[in-house]
């Protein structure tokens, strides 16, 4: 189904592969998804990768769990209990299933199953802003201009990007089933204040390889207090609770710079141009002279099995309740009914909604937030995910990777609700399946948790472990729009195997 709002919307980088899907076969852009697709089959191959060791290719698929604004990690996986309050805060450490590792009392469903996951405590960087990109791509270097303009040249491709990138090229050409989908809509879209920021674009590899997006379809049946700056707004908040009618579809708001509603307006119907096309499509010669390019874009276009994947309403009510009734939860459910289908990389996005400032960005309120809306829908989506996953028997060959952009700060501030402000010195990820190791805390910090004091990474080593267990040689180089060679992360980074199984 296709539907246009009554807003011109669209993302800072202009044309999306997805506006692209909705005209693939029409001539309404200027340009047919067929013909970019043609010309992006002709494309530099990459280079031939020999085969590693240590788990290289384990995971088929993968899932990508990314909590924007960053969680803290005194709160989640990272505990101090000896700290002074000032540090350790409220919350208190329950025991998980992993000997060892205690994890935050509001955790109690991830607690019973941490023995399946490895946790990561020793990520830093140089960088504490809400570096999306520096986090999930190869760039070397991220400043806040960069951060708030995803169309910035130094930028590099979102880690599915290249996944994508390189699989088609081995492939010669599109898999009949998209392989680079993220969830629940289009990056910070849906919140008010600032603008788009960077992070899940495809840079230099064109935007055929951006995430193909999805919208959400539901309402929220539970409403919040949201504070920015002055600003404190009720807001129906569906990432604390939706709906049990919530589902998604892929996404199909945004217009291209050039094509407004006022266009639109002046023109017969969209859907009306579509259908006409589909008919033409289904009854005449010319659809059955289509190249294999045409085809793939016309298939996309009405495809059932998405449609049908993503409809998350078909699941049993007690599964649903496993992942939990967020936009969350439905999300990573979502993703898995996706990777069933044939995804091979999903990203779910914990996004802000309704306000900026928002999601796992707690400089205010942070123990309210963190109690009543935050690590509820976390435990059941992340501990839901990963039991579903190995309960079907798909685990074992998908990698689930639970990442954010960096952590927070040791010292409680001042804030109203007491807050925790940006760091990225110190902090925490989980891993999953796909080759991942089973049971296992890799790296620590000091006695607050705020300086790595064994095994430090940083997020360039983390993407080419993920690379490395998904089969492609992070230190490969791929071409930019000029043809210069670089590469997919830099040639310093590493490998994590302390990770792997």
């Amino acid at each position: 189904m296709l539907r246009i709002l009554n807003t011109p919307r669209r993302l800072c980088t202009g044309l999306t592969r997805r506006e692209l899907l909705e005209a693939g076969g029409t001539s309404l852009l200027g340009i047919t998804l067929p013909q970019l697709l043609q010309a992006d089959a002709a494309a530099a191959e990459t280079k031939v990768v020999r085969a590693l060791p240590d788990g290289f290719g384990s995971a088929k698929r993968c899932i990508i769990l990314f909590l924007y604004g960053s969680p803290s990690q005194m709160e989640t996986v990272d505990m101090k209990p000896e700290a002074p309050v000032e540090i350790r805060g409220t919350m208190l450490p329950i025991a998980s299933s992993l000997p060892g590792l205690d994890v935050c009392e509001h955790m109690p469903r991830m607690a019973r199953m941490m023995d399946r996951v490895t946790v990561l405590r020793s990520i830093h960087h140089e960088y504490p802003i809400h570096g999306v990109a520096y986090a999930m791509t190869g760039t070397p270097a991220i400043d806040v201009n960069m951060e708030l303009s995803p169309t910035d040249p130094r930028h590099h491709p979102y880690f599915g990007s290249v996944v994508e990138y390189v699989d088609r090229g081995r492939r010669g050409g599109l898999a009949p089933f998209p392989q680079n989908v993220a969830l629940p809509f289009p990056f910070s879209t849906q919140r008010t204040g600032e603008v788009h920021r960077a992070g899940p674009y495809a840079s230099y590899l064109g935007t055929t390889f951006n995430p193909i997006w999805t919208e959400f379809l539901g309402a929220a049946d539970r409403s919040v207090y949201k504070t920015l700056r002055d600003m404190n707004v009720e807001i129906f908040d569906p990432y604390v609770g939706c709906k049990t009618d919530a589902s998604f579809r892929l996404a199909s708001t945004s217009l291209p710079e050039t094509l407004t509603l006022d266009r639109l307006d002046r023109r017969r119907s969209l859907l009306t141009q579509m259908n006409d096309v589909r008919r033409d499509l289904e009854t005449t010669d010319r659809g059955r002279s289509l190249n294999s390019f045409q085809q793939m874009a016309y298939s996309l276009l009405q495809s059932q099995a998405v449609s049908e994947a993503l409809d998350v309403r078909k699941e049993s009510a007690a599964t649903r309740d496993l992942y939990g009734m967020t936009l969350f939860g439905q999300s990573c459910l979502a993703a898995r009914r996706m990777i069933e289908a044939g995804t091979r990389l999903v990203s779910v996005f914990w996004d802000e909604y309704g306000l900026a400032g928002d999601a796992w960005d707690t400089h205010w309120n942070h123990f309210p937030r963190m109690t009543d809306q935050l690590l509820p829908g976390l435990d059941k989506g992340f501990s839901g995910l990963v039991l579903d996953l190995e309960q079907r028997g798909l685990l074992d060959d998908t990698l689930v990777v639970c990442i954010s952009e960096h952590g927070r700060t040791p010292k409680i501030n001042s804030a109203s609700g007491g807050g925790r402000d940006h760091w990225s010195q110190a902090y925490s990820a989980l891993f999953a399946g796909g080759g991942i190791a089973r049971g296992r805390v890799v790296g620590a910090t000091d006695k607050h948790a705020g300086e790595v004091v064994s095994n430090p990474v940083g997020p360039k080593d983390v993407l080419a472990t993920m690379y490395h267990l998904l089969g492609i040689e992070p230190h490969q180089f791929l071409p930019d729009k000029t043809g210069r060679p670089v590469p997919v992360v830099p040639e310093s980074s590493r490998v994590i195997h302390e990770m792997l199984a």
